[in-house]
């Protein structure tokens, strides 16, 4: 299966790609099959399982069922046109979506959270249902979002599983692994970059690609600076307050007085991650690198690079872009980018390897210390769990975020002191996260059962 850059760096909205988004997507892709289905359909329900059960509220993933269900998607949300919806559906209990007309559906009724075992394709679970004028169900679909936006239906799950060895991506480079990758690259004498250019422009033209990877980084960085500007106290009831402005103010202050020590950098690094994620906790706009949850890493590392680093451009960040989805993707296909999945070292541990590799390409880095860059990254995220106090995405998420970025430039510089040959591979890395994953209890998952989401007040 191939992964675009457009695949791992999605534009959506807060706080989550999995449990935010990829509802969002579920339902809209129901519309779509009800639209070509030969029923008519008197009402909706939607039923949540697992992780999207456990911190559903929290995630906003009742709200972003609803909403899917009205026609929102994520890459064009409106957020003042969502409230309105809200609103009328809550009084109305019907929902109207585009070519279906006025479908029942009263939220405090028709979305169920099912607190018992998740469904079992993933942790993120949810099943759609169509009725008739007498409750009977005459369509019925279930969906997995399965990470960084991504959805797939129990069939389309069930046969990714199955060619998940077997299929070859019909582009000029399709590696699978990081060895593939390697070995690809010494045998064609290009970077990581422009291979993964080379697979790209298989599906769509120079101008398409470059303009859509414009796009990805302006987005990011705009996050930067609304989350720079934002103030007053994150949603949710933790009364988490906004401090990317406080401290974006007196950095600007001690710069002004030459006051800045040497370590200060850092501070620069966690403030352009957490402006994002205080964005993406608020309901944002955001882009998923690769999901929500650790949106902050990537575009923090990017901004670094260009406000602090001499020699930097903005016209190699879709370069960085390319190298970082390169890495993201052989992460999703060999393991997982899901919190509910394999906890954060999936979600952060990943990010922090893509952020790591696009960082130390764009400085001069080899393909084989990019791959190293990538591969201490992420070692230095293995077996972090997902532990959202009281199912938010704010603690841990948010600082997190924020040493995910120190840590990928580290571990970027430490690659770059090296020739690229050491010992733990990245693909023995990121088969330790899925095995990791797959040994991690339950409660450590994005459930909110385990870890700080218990051993922290919730008020």
């Amino acid at each position: 299966m191939f992964l675009s850059v457009f695949d791992i760096f999605k534009v959506g909205v807060g706080p989550s790609s999995s449990h935010t988004m990829g509802p969002m997507v579920a339902a809209a892709r129901f519309l779509d099959l009800l639209r070509g289905s030969p029923f008519h359909a008197h009402g909706l329900k939607a039923s949540l399982h697992g992780s999207l059960a456990f911190t559903g509220v929290g995630h906003a993933t009742d709200r972003a069922t609803i909403l899917g269900l009205a026609g929102f998607l994520p890459d064009s949300y409106d957020a003042e046109k969502a409230e309105a919806a809200l609103h009328q559906i809550r009084i109305s209990r019907k929902i109207e979506p585009q070519g279906l007309g006025a479908l029942v559906f009263d939220p405090e009724r028709d979305l169920v959270f099912d607190y018992g075992p998740a469904l079992p394709g993933h942790a993120n679970g949810m099943i759609l249902k169509a009725t008739d004028a007498q409750g009977d169900v005459i369509l019925q679909e279930t969906y997995y979002s399965i990470g960084g936006g991504f959805v797939l239906t129990a069939g389309e799950l069930e046969a990714a599983s199955s060619a998940r060895e077997t299929t070859l991506a019909d582009v000029p480079y399709p590696f699978h692994n990081a060895a593939e990758m390697l070995r690809m690259a010494a045998e064609s004498g290009l970077s990581i970059a422009a291979m993964k250019r080379a697979n790209e422009l298989r599906f769509r033209s120079a101008t398409d690609l470059d303009r859509g990877m414009a796009r990805i980084w302006e987005v990011m960085n705009n996050c930067i600076d609304r989350g720079i500007d934002g103030e007053g106290i994150l949603p949710g009831g933790l009364k988490v307050r906004r401090r990317a402005k406080g401290i974006y103010e007196k950095l600007m202050a001690e710069r002004g007085l030459n006051m800045m020590a040497p370590h200060t950098i850092n501070d620069w690094m966690s403030l352009y991650a957490m402006a994002v994620n205080e964005e993406n906790a608020a309901g944002g706009q955001v882009v998923t690198a690769p999901t929500n949850g650790a949106a902050g890493v990537v575009p923090a590392v990017i901004r670094y690079w260009l406000d602090h680093v001499p020699g930097a451009s903005v016209a190699r960040v879709g370069e960085f872009l390319l190298t970082a989805s390169a890495i993201g993707g052989l992460c999703k296909h060999n393991a997982s980018i899901s919190g509910a999945e394999c906890g954060c070292q999936a979600e952060v541990g990943s990010a922090a390897a893509m952020a790591a590799a696009g960082f130390c390409a764009v400085m001069g880095g080899t393909p084989e210390q990019v791959e190293n860059a990538a591969e201490i990254a992420l070692e230095h995220h293995l077996g972090m769990t997902c532990d959202p106090v009281k199912g938010l995405v704010q603690v841990p998420c948010i600082e997190r975020n924020g040493l995910g970025a120190i840590k990928a430039i580290s571990a970027a510089s430490l690659a770059l002191r090296g020739d690229g040959q050491h010992l733990v591979s990245l693909d023995v890395c990121i088969e330790t996260m899925r095995q990791t994953g797959r040994d991690m209890h339950e409660k450590y998952k994005e459930t909110s059962l385990g870890g700080l989401a218990v051993n922290v007040p919730n008020c």
